[in-house]
């Protein structure tokens, strides 16, 4: 395990994009996964950015979305495959047939996971992107959710929808379930990017790098991932204990 400290949210997500953009010249056709939310916005503008100057292409590179929201019209604003397009992929030369994202096509719900897992069977993500909640869910991953479970559909936690609530307007507005890979899924990336900032993840962030792995705080199975980077600003550092022995793991 790695630890970036920056400053603040831009030099976090131009840290981020580096990382991503490094492993992009080397590897072309690389497959990534991808996170949506708050946190991956700066680094995925960076992305275009560095697409704009020609530093790197998507034309061959796959990617996999981590999560989709079940009960609303992949149309609709707050779906992330619209988050996705919006803040991604209608900027660089993706190909259409590359996108990946789980389907929430209520007509087909005793199929969702199973398709999804499908997809990715045989397409290691080369990077995983990642964010973290305020309980320390991963994907949708909640608290309590099994260590061993592969793509599944989940209620979300209460959390989880107020954090989410400024997106829709209205807590009443907010998804009650969603398909998530899970984190089985998670853990076969070869490299992991998560990503934090502000002081509301800085509890967190400790309980999950320097507390015990546990369902109740999902995001600390990273701890046992051999390649794993935490990028986060200096707020959502702030109360990480032994920082200096976690860099050297």
């Amino acid at each position: 395990m790695r630890i970036i400290v920056c400053k603040d949210y831009d030099e976090m997500s131009q840290k981020a994009a580096a990382i991503v953009i490094k492993e992009l010249i080397l590897n072309p056709e690389m497959n990534i996964g991808l996170a949506t939310g708050s946190s991956p916005i700066g680094l995925y503008k960076n992305l275009i950015d560095a697409y704009e100057k020609k530093i790197i292409s998507f034309k061959d590179v796959s990617t996999f979305n981590l999560d989709e929201y079940v009960g609303i019209e992949r149309t609709h604003p707050q779906s992330y495959y619209s988050f996705m397009y919006e803040n991604l992929f209608k900027y660089i030369d993706i190909q259409e047939e590359n996108i990946n994202i789980p389907d929430n096509d209520l007509s087909r719900i005793d199929e969702l996971s199973t398709d999804y897992d499908k997809r990715l069977l045989g397409k290691q993500r080369d990077i995983q992107i990642l964010g973290i909640g305020k309980n320390g869910h991963i994907g949708f991953n909640e608290p309590g959710a099994s260590l061993s479970n592969e793509t599944f559909i989940t209620e979300l936690n209460e959390q989880t929808r107020i954090d989410n609530s400024r997106f829709f307007g209205s807590l009443e507005d907010v998804p009650k379930f969603a398909i998530t890979m899970g984190i089985k899924n998670i853990m076969y990336a070869k490299k992991i990017v998560m990503i934090a900032s502000g002081e509301s993840k800085a509890k967190v962030i400790n309980e999950a790098f320097n507390g015990a792995i546990t369902t109740e705080v999902p995001a600390s199975i990273l701890q046992l991932h051999p390649d794993l980077v935490l990028i986060v600003d200096e707020e959502a550092a702030s109360k990480i204990e032994n920082i200096d022995f976690l860099n050297r793991l």
